[in-house]
């Protein structure tokens, strides 16, 4: 599948993603299985979205559908303003799974999407190992993947998704297979480096204090087929501290999602 070169956004007052009454319907061999169904909503530049919804609910489905990676069915999606048609070059991404090459060290992982561009190694080897100070890896430039925690090997494949500049950032629940406190601190991490990148992020979650913690808008899908329910503001100040996941404020909006989430997951 070709990625398309950057696209300018000639308009920053245009939502750079837009989804319009989006469907997504998979063969199964019978009438099709339906994964989400009219979903509308506007992503801008420098937001940080999180999704949430229940098990089932087309949230990895919407994620790759924006990384042009799925074609939806019926509906529109607009990338600064053009149809998103496929993959595009500024528009990265991070699965739960690291996906790193194991014969790779941290740095020839990073470097890779560079490689592929065909930047001199030079070049691609000064910014990877900006990458790596970034993502707090300095010192195990030439570790390999089976020597690394589950925590640092996704700090590898932010880099690597980081490292060619990308406009957005999508992440499938990065963090989903950590244990609780690894998860946390991953979590202080990544706002770390999205205040000094400020990318345009959306990241698949199922975690509300996570999603609170990390967004300035949440957005809550329905059991399949995934509907959008919410659409939830997360007016909580920045920079966010460990300790406001304690405050009132922080329990009434975990109260909303998580009366937004049960009502979803009810069999229609």
């Amino acid at each position: 599948m070709a990625v398309s070169p950057h696209i300018v956004n000639p308009n920053p007052s245009i939502p750079i993603l837009q989804v319009s009454e989006l469907s997504a319907v998979f063969s199964n061999g019978q009438q099709g299985l339906q994964a989400l169904d009219r979903v509308t909503f506007s992503v801008y530049t420098e937001e940080f979205i999180c999704v949430l919804g229940p098990s089932g609910s087309g949230k990895s489905t919407l994620l790759r559908i924006l990384a042009g990676l799925l074609p939806l069915t019926t509906g529109e999606l607009f990338y600064c303003g053009q149809p998103l048609t496929g993959p595009q070059g500024d528009i990265g991404v991070v699965f739960q799974k690291s996906n790193l090459m194991p014969w790779r060290t941290v740095l020839e992982n990073i470097t890779l999407p560079l490689e592929l561009r065909r930047v001199p190694r030079a070049e691609a080897l000064r910014q990877a190992q900006e990458m790596v100070e970034l993502v707090g890896l300095t010192g195990f430039e030439t570790t390999l993947p089976r020597d690394l925690s589950g925590g640092m090997a996704q700090r590898v494949a932010i880099a690597r998704a980081l490292i060619h500049d990308p406009r957005v950032l999508l992440l499938d629940e990065p963090f989903g297979s950590l244990d609780a406190l690894t998860r946390e601190r991953m979590g202080s991490e990544l706002l770390r480096i999205w205040q000094h990148r400020r990318k345009t992020v959306i990241m698949v979650t199922h975690s509300i204090s996570e999603a609170l913690f990390l967004a300035d808008r949440v957005l809550v899908l329905s059991r399949r087929p995934g509907q959008l329910r919410l659409d939830l503001p997360v007016d909580l100040p920045r920079p966010r501290q460990e300790q406001m996941r304690y405050t009132p404020a922080f329990g009434e909006l975990a109260r909303q999602l998580r009366s937004t989430i049960e009502d979803a997951t009810e069999i229609l």
